[in-house]
């Protein structure tokens, strides 16, 4: 049961998981509910097939996905192993309770009826931000992500970019159901706003910055981010190619109050310096947020 992580009955690990599930099925359903499925918006997984089976049955959108998400799951368990623990279950289950309760006391008008590329922005927020709470959990979302983890296995294939394609494939069902252009291109909207308030989620909002600094003056440089920033950092040892000389390497990690701080300094002693500065998303270790506090999240 490696895959599967799993908490002591009735812990505080255990009432935060689920918590965060139920929180997390909420939230996601009510993206659907308020604002994709009024304007037939298709964004991949379950429930873009479940939008499509909706709009030409009228049967029920939470309970078609869970038609869908059951017998997945069985599959993805006998095939792939024991990746999808009772929290997955939970976790699709709820989504589906939860949608089609919305929906019953909710009805099917949009929130915002008359602006659909509103409802495609905060419905991929909803629906990213819902994911990511299942995610922080230490569940999964099943549904098509079984299909793309299926394939993967036999096909070696990237598991990240396999999702992708699985997900365009239900957007063009969805292009092919409705026959309209715009309701892909929305739907597009949706996948990648939700992939990035998913990111967001789980890894939270940085404005860290990682340096790399080529110098001549590195002896300086490492005093004022010691010293004046209160910062550490690591010299790494390199190689001029062009000349073959030997350089030195300063990596650090500032906010940007001291990136700024340290780029005035650097261009008053040394103006010729390089710098590479890059968004460090996640920094995990001594003086930011610590890689256990972060794996007991």
């Amino acid at each position: 049961m490696a895959f599967v992580s799993k908490e002591k009955m009735f812990s505080a690990k255990w009432f935060k998981a689920y918590s965060l599930i139920l929180i997390g099925a909420f939230i996601m359903a009510s993206g659907f509910v308020l604002f994709i499925t009024p304007h037939n918006i298709v964004p991949g997984g379950v429930y873009g097939i479940s939008i499509v089976i909706h709009h030409y049955t009228g049967f029920p959108i939470g309970m078609t996905a869970l038609v869908f998400d059951i017998p997945l799951t069985i599959i993805g368990i006998k095939v792939l192993g024991p990746r999808f623990g009772v929290k997955t279950v939970v976790g699709f289950v709820m989504t589906a309770v939860f949608v089609d309760s919305l929906t019953y006391f909710w009805g099917a008008k949009a929130l915002v009826p008359d602006d659909v590329l509103l409802s495609s922005i905060f419905g991929g927020v909803f629906i990213g931000l819902g994911l990511g709470l299942i995610f922080k959990s230490k569940a999964t979302s099943g549904g098509s992500d079984i299909v793309a983890m299926i394939i993967a296995k036999y096909t070696k294939m990237p598991l990240g970019q396999l999702m992708i394609y699985v997900d365009s494939a239900i957007v063009i069902v969805g292009l092919f159901a409705f026959q309209d252009w715009k309701i892909p291109l929305y739907s597009l909207i949706v996948i990648y706003i939700a992939g990035r308030v998913v990111d967001l989620v789980l890894q939270g909002v940085s404005y860290d910055k990682t340096l790399f600094i080529i110098s001549d003056k590195h002896a300086e440089i490492r005093n004022k981010i010691i010293n004046d920033l209160n910062r550490g950092g690591t010299f790494l040892k390199g190689e001029g190619m062009y000349n073959g000389g030997e350089k030195t390497i300063i990596y650090t990690i500032l906010n940007r109050r001291e990136l700024a701080i340290l780029q005035d300094y650097i261009n008053k002693i040394d103006p010729d310096a390089f710098l590479t500065v890059i968004n460090a998303n996640e920094i995990l270790g001594k003086g930011f947020k610590s890689l256990r506090d972060k794996v007991s999240d």
